[in-house]
C-alpha cells in the first residue's frame, strides 16, 4: 500500500505543476510579470453636421445676448428640401422634432432641391445665413407670419427684404411624394400650413433661428 502522507505529498505536487500551466500564457516571456491586456482603441465618430450648427447656435446665443434660450430652430441647408431639415430644439430636455421648410428661389435657380447660395442681397430673393432672432406676428399675404431679425452681417437686411416665416401650400409634406422637392420661396421660412402652429408654438418671440451650412 502506498505511504498516505506520500500520496497526498504527489497530489499536491501534481496539482502545483497544473496551475502553473495555466498561468504561463499570462505571463511575460521574462517571467516578469503578467501581461498588460489593452483594450484596442476605437476611432472617435466624426460630428454630424447638425451637431456642428447646433454647437454654432448655441454660441449665437451667447454672442447675441439671448435672454430667452430654451428653445431654438436650426436649418441644415446642406439637407435637400425634401429632407426635414429644420430641426426645433429643446435645449433644456434634449428634445427634438424636425419639418420641411423651404429655401428661396435665388439660392436656387435650377429648382435643384439644394440652396447653391446665400444672399443678403435686396431682390435676390435668396435665403440667408446666420442668427436671426424672432420678432412679432402679423396676418399677410400668407396668413399668419412671423418678422425676423438678421443679427449677422449675413442677415441684417431681413427686415428690410420682409424674411419672415409663414405657412405655404408648396412647403407641404405632399409636394415632396408628387415632386421629390418642395417649391421654393422668396427668401423666407416656409413650411407647410399643417405645421406653422407647431413651429409658433416651439419658438414664440425672441428666439433663436439659425440657419447656414456646416
Amino acid at each position: 500500500m502506498l505511504n498516505p502522507i506520500s500520496s497526498r505529498r504527489t497530489l499536491l505536487r501534481g496539482g502545483a505543476l497544473a496551475l502553473g500551466g495555466l498561468m504561463v500564457p499570462a505571463m511575460l516571456g521574462d517571467g516578469s510579470g503578467p501581461i498588460a491586456r489593452v483594450a484596442p482603441k476605437v476611432p472617435a465618430a466624426p460630428s454630424a453636421p447638425g451637431d456642428v450648427l447646433l454647437a454654432r447656435a448655441r454660441a449665437a446665443l451667447d454672442s447675441h445676448r439671448f435672454k430667452r434660450r430654451d428653445r431654438l430652430a436650426l436649418v441644415d441647408f446642406d439637407a435637400a428640401s425634401d429632407q426635414a431639415r429644420l430641426r426645433l430644439v429643446d435645449l433644456h430636455n434634449g428634445r427634438e422634432r424636425s419639418l420641411l421648410v423651404s429655401h428661396g428661389s435665388g439660392s436656387d435657380r435650377g429648382h435643384t432641391g439644394y440652396l447653391q447660395h446665400f444672399s443678403n442681397e435686396m431682390g435676390s430673393e435668396a435665403t440667408s445665413e446666420g442668427a436671426f432672432r424672432t420678432a412679432d406676428y402679423y396676418v399677410g399675404k400668407h396668413g399668419r407670419s412671423q418678422r425676423l431679425v438678421g443679427l449677422d452681417p449675413t442677415n441684417d437686411q431681413a427686415l428690410a427684404r420682409a424674411i419672415v416665416v409663414h405657412g405655404a401650400w408648396y412647403a407641404e409634406p405632399t409636394m415632396v411624394a408628387q415632386h421629390g422637392k418642395l417649391g421654393r420661396s422668396q427668401g423666407c421660412f416656409a413650411v407647410g400650413k399643417s405645421c406653422l402652429a407647431t413651429l409658433f408654438d416651439h419658438l414664440g418671440k425672441g428666439r433663436l433661428i439659425y440657419a447656414a451650412k456646416a
